[in-house]
């Protein structure tokens, strides 16, 4: 166990701790910039360093200059002037800014920059503060050390977004997220550089902001859990600070249980409502999409909230519809048969018709998911494509904007590499220059029904980071593997803002396991992997909304550090044929650790019967582990694993690809090259 303990810490170091400088032929930015030529040497970094603005300034730019030193001091443990240079001094950074950029942040915002890091000086240039709030991220990615102490790696950077809308996702309604977590992931954003938080504020199961006319919304329908509307104004603030545009959401016609339990006389069918406690599975309650007085209803609701959300797009939601309430009202199926509406597609149609001349009066646009693409709605409202790439583009030629959210939805536990292959205007889209105009970017969708405030930040990250470079960066950054290598430094960077990604788990295991002894945790959830949502609802012990998330399938992380260093091992023992000998002893000391886990982690849960969720898994991982070893035996033998083995060994991979008390075997598919490889089979291709 002991042995065990020792090779969890150095597995979770080498995670953790990669440091990559900069050099003249490689660099550790993220996101990659339009363009940047390095060259040797570095600025010095020390208690002389200064700044001083020319041009435009107010206070957003002279907070965000005093966050960029900041952060500096507690990187470095220097101590810095945080007054700026007068223009006649000199100084180490000069920063200039040309315009102050839009009263209200939108698609049009101009966030380019240019950067120069010489020997002497570094020059930040850009055309409004949101570009030099972009800059300053890069400048800081800058930092490392040099042969004297810390330097700023010396650069030209000319850089601006590859799209316009680069945006997060988040869902308080399933699980309320308190404002700070709010922020410290607002920071983060920031960071890499997306500029859009989507606020998913009601739906079933929640209800989450104050309304003063409606004051029922909130009182029966949020648990008592919701954002006032000071605290509202604070994050759209926040987030305005840091470049950020907040667009919220208010789900309609569906997905508004919440809303009926304190107004049912809206919805398609009598109440009494109750907020849904189940989460993932779609509800039937909708608003009557045929009467006035609904229509007035939420033109009160817009009209008292909209001013809390300058921007410009208000998401309607959309999505989801079952048709059960619509069908069974005589009075909605009088009203389609009256308008000649063939079928909800079109009622819901006349709906958002309806919605879209509200929102317009409150000087809104709407926005909303692929459901409500429909020849009849006006061409000014922006599509969210969750479905597929295909109808993002189909919404482009029919004369729409759109972002697309497919390929970005985080609770499908996939891999940083496969969301960051996932591209809003994939090679081969049949779009011309105006369509393709149309695709604004991409929004990465962090839904909530089996994350809350304390397990949210490694959900979200560091995949998000791969994802908000391909929205900023040229289309031909596509290596991943580079991606990754740039990823784990600013997976450890982001903890500069706050959020816990990295920390948080640690806390969680500590809980658990009723001691600090977490190393054995630490070395089986790197192997593992949490089941996506979809795999999770077909569970038998599907949580409901009021389920703790506290136990090992809600702290395993996604796209585990084991899949890559086990595989990458894999890797590099078959690239050394015939003589198969890299590797080789570190694969063995690997395939033991495994074989260990059952015995190591029964001792733990003789106190802590939580851990008990991790034995079938780890009965998994310890066949494995045996699987591999006899693998090595052969290769080490220089002979060809017998058929009969080989089929034996494969029934066991099919076995441990198998949920296992909602956690997956991550590093299953490097024993499976590694056990064809054995008999000298190819894997399949994937």
């Amino acid at each position: 166990m002991r042995k065990l303990t020792l090779l969890a810490l150095v597995a979770v170091s080498l995670v953790l701790e990669r440091p990559t400088p900069a050099t003249a032929a490689t660099h550790a930015l993220l996101p990659v910039p339009a363009s940047a030529e390095f060259s040797s040497g570095g600025l010095p970094l020390d208690a002389h360093f200064g700044v001083s603005v020319r041009g435009y300034s107010d206070a957003r730019l002279q907070r965000a200059i005093d966050r960029a030193l900041l952060r500096i001091e507690r990187r470095t443990g220097l101590t810095l002037s945080h007054e700026l240079a007068k223009n006649a001094e000199p100084a180490t950074l000069i920063v200039s800014a040309a315009a102050p950029g839009q009263a209200v942040q939108n698609v049009e915002e101009d966030e380019s920059y240019t950067l120069e890091v010489t020997l002497q000086q570094a020059t930040l240039r850009a055309p409004s503060v949101v570009g030099i709030l972009r800059g300053l991220e890069t400048l800081l990615q800058l930092v490392e050390i040099g042969k004297s102490g810390y330097v700023l790696q010396t650069a030209v950077i000319n850089d601006k977004p590859r799209f316009p809308w680069r945006g997060l996702l988040i869902d308080p309604a399933r699980h309320f997220l308190p404002i700070a977590v709010v922020k410290r992931n607002l920071d983060a954003m920031a960071m890499v550089k997306l500029n859009v938080l989507h606020w998913h504020l009601s739906d079933d199961e929640g209800f989450c902001v104050e309304s003063r006319r409606y004051p029922r919304l909130q009182e029966y329908g949020s648990d008592g859990h919701y954002y006032t509307q000071d605290q509202i104004r604070e994050i759209v603030a926040y987030a305005r600070d840091r470049g950020i545009r907040v667009v919220p959401e208010f789900d309609l016609p569906a997905h508004t249980t919440s809303w009926f339990v304190g107004y049912p006389q809206y919805a398609s069918a009598p109440g009494p409502y109750a907020i849904a406690r189940t989460t993932f599975d779609i509800k039937l309650p909708a608003f009557d999409p045929t009467r006035e007085e609904v229509y007035e209803f939420i033109e009160g609701f817009i009209g008292e909230i909209s001013p809390l959300f300058p921007d410009p797009c208000w998401h309607i939601g959309g999505d989801e519809v079952k048709p059960d309430h619509w069908d069974a009202n005589p009075a909605i199926q009088a009203f389609k048969a009256q308008h000649g509406f063939k079928d909800n597609a079109a009622l819901q149609a006349y709906f958002n018709q309806k919605l879209m001349e509200i929102l317009t009066r409150h000087g809104k646009q709407m926005m909303g998911w692929d459901e409500i693409l429909h020849p009849g709605l006006p061409r000014e409202t922006v599509i969210q494509s969750w479905r597929d790439a295909a109808s993002l583009a189909q919404a482009a030629q029919m004369g729409f904007r759109g972002i697309l959210s497919e390929g970005y939805y985080l609770d499908s536990m996939d891999t940083a590499a496969k969301h960051y292959a996932s591209d809003p205007v994939p090679e081969g889209t049949h779009l011309d220059a105006v369509q393709a105009a149309r695709i604004l970017g991409g929004e990465v969708c962090a839904w909530g029904e089996y994350v809350d405030s304390e397990n949210l930040d490694s959900r979200i990250w560091p995949r998000t980071a791969a994802i908000a470079e391909r929205l900023w960066s040229p289309r031909e950054v596509t290596d991943g593997a580079d991606m990754y290598r740039r990823l784990d430094r600013m997976s450890v960077l982001l903890e500069e803002t706050g959020v816990t990604h990295l920390s948080g788990p640690r806390v969680m295991l500590r809980r658990l396991a009723g001691s600090e002894n977490i190393a054995t945790l630490q070395a089986f959830l790197r192997l593992v992997e949490p089941l996506s949502a979809d795999d999770r609802f077909d569970q038998p012990d599907h949580p409901d909304r009021l389920t703790p998330l506290v136990r090992l399938r809600d702290i395993a992380i996604p796209d585990s550090p084991g899949r890559r260093e086990v595989g990458s091992m894999v890797d590099g023992l078959l690239r050394d044929a015939p003589r198969y000998g890299a590797f080789r002893a570190d694969l063995e000391r690997e395939f033991r650790g495994w074989q260990e886990l059952p015995a190591a982690l029964a001792a733990l849960s003789a106190h802590a019967p939580l851990v008990r969720d991790a034995e079938p898994a780890a009965a998994k991982l310890a066949d494995l582990g045996g699987a591999g070893r006899e693998a090595l035996t052969y290769f080490t033998r220089g002979e060809t694993a017998p058929q009969q083995w080989v089929q034996s060994k494969l029934a066991l991979l099919d076995a441990a690809a198998k949920p296992q008390a909602n956690l997956r075997v991550a590093v299953a598919p490097a024993l499976r090259k590694l056990i064809l490889a054995a008999a000298k089979t190819d894997p399949p291709s994937r």
